[in-house]
């Protein structure tokens, strides 16, 4: 079955992608920080602080996301309610940000950005159960 590993990587996948992007935007809080400029008359130490918590959230966010991943993996069970939500939420989110690296990065950040939607998808659809065909009870017969 495909189903586990599939887990199994998105699991790690989601969980180096939020460490990469509390890294960046922790990284990127330091260096507006220390360039020491505003930026339309906003204070310099307000950007390099909401950059911080920013990158803070959106990694708690996507750990959040890798968690359920790596339950859904351990358990072999289709991810439900706010796990499926949260999964589902992070594929959109891919897909929106892919759609951003294209202009912004490039088109090697928009394939990884793809491959990890597909990656969510996949561990999605996968995970799916089949609807179960509804047989109706015999009518009854009367003599």
């Amino acid at each position: 079955m495909v189903r586990r590993p599939v887990a199994w990587v998105v699991a790690l996948v989601l969980f180096g992608e939020a460490f990469g992007i509390a890294a960046l935007n922790w990284f990127l809080g330091v260096v507006v920080d220390r360039q020491d400029m505003s930026l339309a008359g906003l204070d310099p130490h307000m950007m390099s602080v909401s950059s911080k918590i920013g990158g803070i959230a959106f990694g708690l966010y996507f750990a959040l996301c890798g968690l359920v991943a790596l339950l859904v993996a351990l358990r072999d069970r289709p991810p439900a309610g706010l796990g499926r939500v949260l999964l589902i939420s992070a594929a959109v989110v891919h897909g929106l940000l892919g759609a951003f690296t294209w202009g912004l990065v490039g088109w090697p950040a928009f394939l990884f950005m793809m491959l990890v939607l597909g990656l969510i998808v996949l561990l999605l659809m996968t995970y799916d159960r089949p609807a179960e065909p509804v047989i109706a009870p015999p009518a009854p017969t009367t003599p």
